[in-house]
């Protein structure tokens, strides 16, 4: 894996950073990971094979989230209510 290093304003940072507090990334290069996945799911572009190997690759090495499924599900019940409003 290639590595990438990027400059953020100090608020994006902390965006990112609370983000992985919330335990919903392992980390913030998961975090970026997936904005570029949506994006280019956005775009109509595909994942590759190499896509989708390091996507598992990244989910199996994140471990267990600290979250319970309750947890879990009530947030992505939020994310939902929240993508309809906007």
């Amino acid at each position: 894996m290639a590595t990438m290093t990027v400059s953020l304003p100090d608020p994006i940072t902390d965006w990112v950073d609370a983000q992985v507090r919330t335990g919903a990334y392992a980390s913030s290069s998961a975090y970026l990971a997936d904005l570029i996945r949506r994006d280019r799911e956005r775009r109509g572009m595909a994942m590759t094979m190499d896509d989708l190997r390091q996507s598992v690759a990244e989910a199996r090495a994140s471990g267990s989230s600290p979250r319970d499924v309750d947890a879990i599900f009530a947030q992505a019940q939020d994310l939902a209510r929240g993508s309809r409003r906007g």
